[in-house]
């Protein structure tokens, strides 16, 4: 399942994406990227989420095909087609979060994903929310959304009584 996610969003960034631009847009993928691996180093055994393997051997491999193929293609394609007019903007983001949404749900209906520590699709959902608006916003002002993150980052883990992994 895993690994077809990945295809399709190959193909997608293909097919859609206006890949002659790729490198206008590299810093915001490699923010994504780097924003998923530093969730999985912080927190550790205790996720609000966690992928189930299928054919790809172990959690640590799955958490990478997303850090490193799915998350920045499907943000290159977010940004590539990224509108001008705000309220194209809000109904453009809600869009993408819906599609991501779409496709937790059928993660989680195939046993893909699990959630922990009071998580739930919702909060999945609304998380997507904001985080298509940060990576927007990253794409035209890094240092808000550097912020931004940090102050969403610090909320989830008290909310969700997170321990912080500070050392082994």
């Amino acid at each position: 399942m895993h690994i077809s996610i990945a295809i399709l969003t190959i193909l997608a960034g293909f097919w859609w994406g206006k890949g002659s631009n790729w490198r206008d847009y590299h810093t915001s993928m490699l923010f994504i990227s780097t924003g998923g691996l530093l969730y999985e180093y912080i927190v550790q055994e205790n996720t609000l989420w966690k992928f189930h393997p299928d054919i790809i051997y172990g959690h640590e491999m799955v958490v990478i095909v997303y850090a490193v193929i799915t998350m920045p293609i499907s943000i290159f394609l977010f940004l590539s087609h990224f509108p001008e007019k705000w309220l194209t903007r809000i109904i453009y983001i809600v869009g993408w979060s819906v599609i991501y949404i779409l496709v937790e749900w059928v993660l989680y209906f195939f046993e893909r994903i699990s959630y922990q520590n009071e998580w739930t699709i919702l909060f999945s959902f609304f998380f997507d929310l904001v985080m298509f608006s940060v990576i927007a916003l990253h794409h035209y002002k890094p240092l808000p959304a550097y912020l931004i993150s940090l102050i969403i980052i610090v909320f989830l883990i008290s909310y969700f009584d997170i321990p912080f992994k500070f050392a082994k």
